[in-house]
């Protein structure tokens, strides 16, 4: 009696999940008709943005000041191959994201041998290191950034220049990413990669390459960060010196904390709220970076695992199956 009461509430867990899965997909094909697509494509590339750097931080343990040389090196190469070598949106972002991969395998490579803080700074003086090429680099156009990128047409069918279609485009990628994401972190590996955050040590006596792991994924989450990077390129037609500077590294620290370290959605809940504060009050006299800093200063004093993170170990959370394992 008592397993097949278990099983019957674990099927209940399952399927209260499942709901929410599905009321949120509703959601997102739902709101390009009743909200400006522009600002929904803004926050699904921000929202990939935070759950791959969450990828790194929360799953691995590993803070990284240096994402936004992916974020944003993507979406150079991504803007400068659509708009000069006339590639297709989808070889454009793919070839953004390889980019990306590989200047993760540079980075990681060097950053990786270090911990803790040593790893964040290290990360850091990468990037501003890539920030300064991008300054510099005659493709990048320097100051002026890559201006007027054409979207093209998605597999030369598709004419992405129609918002709504631009918009389904993002959130299909969106939903690819996140896809990806979740079954890295439900693999063997990433099972590897929670025992190395919680105790490396033990890691390395069972007899696991743990630079190896750390390796797979800082290039992992540079990948996915760059795929988030080239639709933004696509998005906004233009890509700039913005998004390679340490300010957009910063950023994505924030959402992730606001949202919850370690958990699957809150990065998306992060991203959503602080793109919603800067979309909503650009036009407002009282600078959006204090409103920011205040809400963030709140969320630290009340949430402490951040937004999704507290729902996850509150009684209603717990009832419905979320497990917040930070």
């Amino acid at each position: 009696m008592t397993s097949t009461n278990s099983a019957g509430a674990g099927g209940g867990l399952v399927n209260a999940q499942a709901i929410f899965l599905l009321i949120g997909l509703a959601l997102l094909l739902a709101a390009p008709f009743f909200v400006y697509p522009i600002f929904l494509m803004k926050l699904l590339c921000f929202a990939l943005f935070a759950c791959a750097f969450n990828l790194l931080l929360g799953y691995t343990g590993l803070l990284s000041f240096g994402h936004a040389a992916f974020f944003g090196g993507a979406a150079y190469i991504t803007a400068h191959t659509v708009k000069e070598w006339g590639v297709t949106p989808e070889i454009g972002v793919l070839l953004g994201v390889l980019a990306a991969a590989f200047l993760g395998l540079v980075m990681g490579f060097v950053a990786i041998r270090r911990q803790g803080i040593y790893f964040a700074m290290i990360t850091l003086a990468l990037a501003q290191m890539f920030f300064f090429f991008c300054l510099q680099a005659e493709f990048t156009k320097g100051e002026d950034g890559i201006q007027s990128v054409p979207r093209g047409h998605l597999f030369g069918v598709v004419d992405l220049n129609n918002p709504i279609a631009m918009y389904f485009f993002v959130l299909a990628v969106f939903l690819i990413g996140m896809a990806i994401i979740w079954r890295f972190v439900n693999s063997p590996f990433g099972m590897i990669l929670k025992s190395i955050r919680e105790n490396e040590p033990r890691a390395v006596s069972l007899g696991y390459a743990v630079d190896r792991y750390k390796l797979g994924a800082f290039v992992m989450s540079a990948a996915l960060t760059g795929l988030a990077g080239g639709v933004k390129a696509l998005v906004f037609q233009f890509a700039t010196l913005t998004d390679v500077s340490w300010q957009m590294s910063g950023e994505v620290i924030l959402m992730t904390l606001l949202g919850g370290i370690g958990t699957l959605v809150g990065p998306i809940f992060g991203a959503g709220l602080v793109v919603t504060l800067q979309n909503y009050l650009a036009t407002s006299s009282f600078p959006v970076t204090i409103i920011t800093g205040v809400v963030f200063m709140v969320c630290v004093l009340v949430f402490r695992r951040g937004i999704i993170g507290e729902f996850y170990a509150s009684r209603l959370g717990r009832k419905l199956g979320f497990v917040h394992r930070r």
